[in-house]
């Protein structure tokens, strides 16, 4: 974990409380929060297809540094 950038789609997005999970294609599933979103917007919609990374946080794996710009949808 960590270093090893992975793809996958933002299969849920709650914005009222910055929440989401990214599904992989082999199904696997990686809950994020909005401030893991590398542009800053706090949000993104689900269906997007993003790159990033997963480091251990609290107990869990969690996907971070979750970028969506120039992948093909």
């Amino acid at each position: 974990m960590g270093r090893e950038e992975r793809e996958g789609i933002v299969a849920d997005f709650d914005e009222a409380r910055g929440l989401g999970v990214i599904r992989e294609d082999d199904g696997t599933e990686h809950p994020f929060h909005c401030t893991e979103i590398a542009d800053g917007t706090r949000s993104i919609p689900t269906g997007v297809r993003v790159r990033f990374r997963v480091e251990w946080r609290v107990l869990r794996s969690e996907a971070v540094d979750v970028r969506s710009g120039g992948l093909a949808q």
